[in-house]
């Protein structure tokens, strides 16, 4: 689904996406409210951040719903890298952000990407977001019930997945293999109830486990 304000910008994308044989544009959406009211449950939105209306966080947040349960991921488009609106759209439950001056094959990449259940941003870009706004908003309430349910290990991939490290550098810091981490990675993610890897990152700050500025 196309959640922009702009029938020129839309009408572009669908373009773009109607071409690649396993994407289909099932709407559009001129305001983030109708994104929100439209129960067409698609796969993937493409949020513009900033709207009129209902504005792009607000919309992710309700789209997104609970981290378990809801189905559709957004991807948030933008005009500015690393901004507090990608900062907050994250907090709010996208699985990550696209320039929307992205290539075509990017485009279709990331939304590929998004639909698979992963994230479309590297931890470590997350991280620096992070750093930068994490002392000026807020974000969800977590539980420490939910850290403790993380076995020493869990808790120890956790911290260096925040920390911006991919599975490779994970598995030769704690003398891992791979296959092993992406193991942890999984049991993380599920035990946590979050979508990928990006909002794992967040979750570490949130919970208070990883802390702005720590190496």
């Amino acid at each position: 689904m196309l959640a922009d304000d702009q029938a020129l910008v839309r009408a572009g994308f669908r373009l773009i996406l109607e071409r690649a044989p396993d994407i289909e544009v099932v709407g559009e959406a001129g305001d983030g409210a109708e994104a929100v009211a439209a129960r067409l449950q698609p796969d993937v939105v493409l949020m513009d951040i900033r709207r009129p209306v209902t504005d792009g966080v607000e919309a992710t947040r309700l789209i997104c719903g609970d981290r378990v349960t809801s189905r559709t991921r957004v991807l948030v488009l933008i005009t500015f890298d690393l901004d507090e609106y990608v900062y907050a759209a994250l907090l709010a439950g996208a699985s990550g952000f696209l320039l929307k001056d992205a290539l075509a094959p990017d485009l279709l990449t990331a939304v590929r990407t998004v639909a698979r259940g992963d994230a479309v941003t590297a931890p470590s870009v997350t991280r620096r977001l992070l750093d930068r706004y994490v002392e000026t908003a807020s974000g969800r309430t977590t539980s420490a019930d939910d850290l403790a349910s993380l076995t020493g290990r869990e808790r120890e991939v956790l911290v260096l997945i925040a920390r911006g490290l991919s599975d490779t550098e994970i598995a030769g810091r704690l003398h891992l293999t791979e296959g092993t981490v992406k193991t942890h990675v999984s049991r993380v993610l599920a035990k946590l109830g979050l979508r990928d890897r990006v909002q794992a990152v967040v979750y570490a700050y949130e919970s208070g486990l990883v802390r702005a500025g720590n190496g």
